[in-house]
């Protein structure tokens, strides 16, 4: 979905949530592999501080240690993010949540506004989808709506308060101050240990019911899955230097063995893991889309949201594509259960990395805004939005999206790569017209690095300066380029970590920057906009070598030569080699699509023949760009409810997908010639 401004928030908690809702719940699951510990510079002077917290409260609560830094590092990786609330109202190292006061902040701020006209569905030979409810309507309800009691929301929203009875420490203290906060958390496990009936034991297989408890699930799978990730961090140890600059370290138990069958007997409800298509690693429950027929507002026969088809017999699965919601839980899957609006394949939940399961992967369903992406790919939705660069994403649901993608990635024999798990904003436009409209998120404050290495796919070196591409890879935590627009066009967003890079026309910060003629038809500037996708790289995605000089690299980029800020000491860029494509000779330019449909002459009777359309762009002579899949020409036609008609026509025609801005393109095999990035 696409990303939006967000209201401000006071100066401690600066990024807010709003309403979130009924708990929805899960399949089965085991342990993740362990992720590789960051890195990162050492505070001598802070370092042991939030070390020696978990140590005081784990005595003081009669918790072990190591339960106590397994549960708050799968919640946040230690970091406390200057007090803001996650995107569902946690805060602090344990993560504890107060949904209640991040709605009221929210409630309190300016409203949030919306950009864009993207049919999610993509597909120019049908009526345009039912728009969306905008911010600003969401928001304008919310302006006048009051804010929930702590007994309206879910358990799972509401462990600040909580903490606070437990502890005696006042709710505001437990937002702020991180060694409070990790004091709330272990009042909260012991107290979970005690509610089962289990001794305050310092051996931290004992405590695998408490931890399932501590997640706030519902269900027995999600709860379980919870458990056996907080296990996995402790038997695999963890080390890293947290947002506030302290190192923090948890050594390995590797022969912890923890009694699982405690989660049994918690009373949990068994959530019907049905049709879903998950690893057992995860929690996943299926919550279908509806397949089914509706009159449209003019009284015409439609239907949603997704189309029957018979993946991967009938067409390849060659992406996965990250989402953000743009909304909370129970709204989301309240829109993904209507006819009349989008789909997606699966939904993942912030606070404890829940999956639900819409549509199956067989079948087509509307997300990405480009047809032929979407008849070609699998869509998630993370619980959360772009334009809140501290309302950040738990570790539990960065591990469980990780572990589905690389299921995923397996059984549909899905390169794991950037060009092949894109973002929603890097899928192209379809047509001219709608390169504008399309959407951005998850935006630069997810963190592909982080993603990839839990996926066992960091980005690394594996060239030398001649290989002649670079992998982009600024390292997050240190990488804060300034945008605007979070809360308002034009003002500054808070300063925060980023997974994206900015182009210039020269090797100088005062440079102006790249500009897009796709976005800005009219050769607008780009903008650093959190929207503005015109003149970025992002984290994992890779461009051949244009030119150096000293502490700046070009890159080939929308048909110029886009140079970004690459210096030695801290390094946004490692080399690598590898395919490239190139005009062939004796061709000036050649033309860039946004989709890589058949010939003319392909389409059968009674199948329209789509236009093959160029975007404005051009690939010029001497220019070079990556290359992912070569592909043949495809279009799926599936006009009715009824399925009889329906047809993948392939042409002759074939295509290279080549990175080309920030989103991916198409050119034809014809028009190009393919070799090696160092030549």
């Amino acid at each position: 979905m696409r990303g939006s401004a967000t209201a401000r928030t006071p100066a401690n908690s600066r990024r807010s949530v709003r309403a979130a809702g009924a708990l929805v719940s899960a399949g089965l699951l085991f342990p993740l592999l362990g992720a590789a510990p960051s890195s990162g510079a050492d505070d001598p002077a802070a370092s042991a501080r939030l070390q020696d917290a978990f140590a005081s409260a784990a005595a003081e609560y009669q918790v072990p240690r190591s339960v106590l830094l397994g549960v708050s590092y799968l919640q946040s990786r230690w970091d406390a993010h200057g007090g803001a609330p996650s995107v569902t109202g946690g805060y602090g190292p344990m993560h504890l949540t107060d949904a209640r006061t991040a709605i009221a902040i929210a409630m309190a701020g300016a409203p949030h506004h919306s950009e864009g006209t993207e049919d999610p569905r993509g597909d120019a030979s049908r009526g345009v989808l039912k728009p969306m409810e905008s911010e600003e309507s969401k928001a304008s309800k919310e302006s006048t709506a009051t804010v929930p009691e702590n007994s309206q929301l879910p358990a799972r929203l509401k462990t600040l308060p909580r903490a606070a009875e437990l502890s005696g420490l006042s709710a505001e203290r437990l937002r702020t101050d991180p060694a409070a906060n990790v004091r709330g958390g272990a009042a909260l496990l012991a107290a979970a240990q005690k509610k089962l009936g289990k001794p305050l034991s310092d051996d931290p297989a004992d405590w695998y019911g408490a931890i399932a408890r501590f997640s706030g699930a519902d269900d027995q799978a999600t709860a379980a899955t919870y458990a056996n990730d907080v296990f996995a961090v402790i038997r695999d140890g963890q080390a890293r230097t947290t947002d506030a600059g302290q190192r923090v370290a948890l050594a390995p138990d590797s022969g912890l063995r923890p009694d699982a069958a405690q989660v049994l007997g918690m009373g949990l409800r068994k959530a019907a893991a049905g049709a879903t298509e998950c690893p057992k690693t995860v929690s996943c429950e299926w919550i279908p889309a509806p397949y089914e027929e509706f009159k449209d507002p003019n009284g015409n026969d439609d239907y949603g949201n997704h189309d029957l088809s018979n993946r991967p017999k009938s067409q390849s699965i060659d992406t996965i594509v990250v989402h953000d919601t743009e909304g909370r839980w129970e709204g989301v899957l309240k829109m993904v259960q209507d006819p009349t609006y989008v789909s997606w394949q699966y939904t993942l939940r912030s606070t404890d990395g829940h999956i639900a399961q819409h549509v199956k992967a067989k079948d087509v369903a509307w997300h990405a805004g480009n047809w032929y992406v979407n008849a070609k790919s699998i869509g998630l939705e993370h619980e959360g939005f772009l334009a809140q660069p501290d309302s950040w994403y738990t570790e539990a649901m960065y591990r469980s999206s990780a572990r589905l993608v690389k299921y995923l990635a397996k059984k549909y024999d899905i390169p794991l790569d950037r060009q092949h798990i894109i973002g929603h904003d890097n899928v192209q436009g379809t047509v001219p017209s709608t390169i504008a409209g399309m959407h951005t998120d998850p935006g630069p404050y997810w963190d592909w690095q982080h993603y990839f290495t839990l996926m066992g796919k960091p980005f690394v070196r594996t060239a030398g300066p001649d290989g002649g591409l670079v992998t982009v890879a600024p390292e997050y935590a240190k990488n804060r380029p300034e945008y605007t627009g979070c809360v308002k066009p034009g003002e500054k967003c808070e300063t925060h970590g980023s997974a994206a890079v900015r182009v210039h026309t020269e090797p100088r910060d005062d440079a102006p920057l790249i500009k897009d003629i796709g976005l800005r038809p009219g050769g607008g500037d780009s903008t650093i906009g959190v929207n503005d996708i015109g003149a970025r790289l992002s984290t994992g995605q890779q461009y051949a070598v244009a030119d150096r000089k000293g502490d700046w690299t070009a890159v080939w980029y929308l048909g110029q030569k886009a140079w970004f800020k690459n210096p030695k000491k801290q390094p946004t860029a490692l080399d690598a080699s590898g395919p490239v494509i190139t005009p062939k000779a004796g061709a000036e330019s050649v033309p860039v699509y946004g989709r890589a449909y058949p010939e003319k002459e392909a389409y059968p009777a009674g199948v329209p023949a789509q236009p093959v359309t160029p975007l404005p762009y051009k690939l010029l002579a001497g220019q070079k760009y990556a290359v992912g899949d070569k592909m043949p020409g495809e279009y799926f036609y599936a006009p009715t409810f009824d399925t009889a008609p329906h047809k993948v026509v392939r042409g002759k025609d074939t295509y290279y997908e080549i990175q080309f801005g920030h989103r991916v393109a198409y050119v034809r095999a014809a028009d190009v010639r393919m070799v090696s990035s160092g030549s």
